[in-house]
């Protein structure tokens, strides 16, 4: 049975309740420093920011402690309180996407880290307008994951899903543009090299930003959607639903 008209019904303990709705809440605390870390990492770039990026690169050991203690309290609440159905769909979850949620606060330390060495080298602005366009992209995306998981809002989910099939054609058209760049002038190589990096590192924040939204269609209906191309998940969506399918 799906979770939509019941996503978390009230248990006779308050205590599981209470438990129940720290965890979600921690996961979202770690989502907004995640979601911060990235915003700053691209920032500190554009600004020519080295403290910014420094503050970056040393929250990073903020995030991982985070994802230890919910990892420890989605462990307790597994051997306690033995959840089922759309209870343990919900720690399930959340295990999962703490693990995401730190892989993008690595790849922000990585963009802050090929920041400082930018900007301490004075190495100009070519390639800035490529980093903006897709850190904006993908910051709203990881945005969005986090609002449809603390809303257990599976068409938000899904436009996130969608949305990183643009991420990926945006970041292939911004590396063509650069190799060509880097062929036109030897000396924009070594720069130019380290915004391709930058540039890579958010194209899989995406991904992770993607998963995200995958593991609440899994909270929410029951179905794992992993592997499965934007098309696939919405037609599973609808036949979950008992919604008929859209021809053509």
């Amino acid at each position: 049975m799906s979770t939509t008209s019941e996503p978390h019904r009230q248990h006779i303990s308050r205590q599981f309740n209470q438990e129940l709705e720290a965890l979600k809440t921690h996961l979202m605390t770690m989502g907004g420093l995640v979601e911060k870390q990235v915003q700053d990492a691209t920032r500190s770039l554009l600004e020519a920011d080295t403290a910014l990026a420094q503050r970056v690169v040393a929250n990073d050991r903020r995030v991982n402690d985070m994802q230890v203690k919910i990892d420890d309290e989605c462990t307790l609440l597994l051997v306690r309180r033995q959840p089922a159905a759309s209870d343990l769909r919900l720690v399930l979850a959340v295990t999962r996407a703490t693990s995401d949620l730190e892989r993008i606060g690595d790849e922000a330390g990585k963009i802050a880290r090929n920041a400082l060495e930018l900007v301490e080298s004075n190495s100009g602005s070519r390639g800035f307008v490529e980093v903006r366009l897709i850190s904006e992209h993908v910051r709203r995306m990881v945005s969005d994951s986090l609002s449809s998981f603390a809303r257990f809002d599976t068409e938000l989910a899904l436009k996130v899903v969608r949305e990183d099939d643009h991420v990926d054609s945006e970041y292939k058209t911004a590396m063509r543009s650069l190799m060509t760049l880097m062929m036109e002038d030897a000396r924009a190589i070594s720069p130019v090299l380290s915004i391709m990096w930058m540039l890579r590192s958010l194209e899989r924040i995406g991904d992770h930003a993607s998963n995200l939204a995958e593991y609440v269609i899994y909270l929410v209906k029951g179905m794992d959607v992993r592997h499965q191309n934007p098309d696939e998940v919405a037609c599973s969506i609808r036949a979950e639903d008992g919604s008929p399918p859209v021809s053509g």
